[in-house]
């Protein structure tokens, strides 16, 4: 079991960006206690949600026609064409 604050820092992105994903159901966690209670998000949970992201990623760049590498050079060239 994780806590949200520590599942933020392995993925380097905010708490409220984990937090979003748990309100969309994007990413599943159990609430512990009462009233306000604590959110601890378990492993295989993570494992779930880094395998939808992963696929994601896949779907954007591989499958749309156009290569990760290819759209990092394109991003590299237009940023080279800006300084210029």
């Amino acid at each position: 079991m994780y806590r949200v604050k520590a599942v933020a820092e392995m993925f380097d992105v905010s708490v409220n960006t984990i937090y979003r994903a748990i309100e969309s159901g994007e990413l599943d966690a159990l609430k512990l206690g009462t009233g306000k209670g604590t959110l601890r998000i378990p492993g295989w949970a993570l494992n779930a949600y880094v395998e939808k992201c992963s696929q994601a990623a896949y779907e954007a760049f591989v499958t749309s026609g156009e290569l990760a590498v290819e759209a990092a050079d394109d991003a590299q060239d237009a940023r080279v064409g800006e300084v210029a």
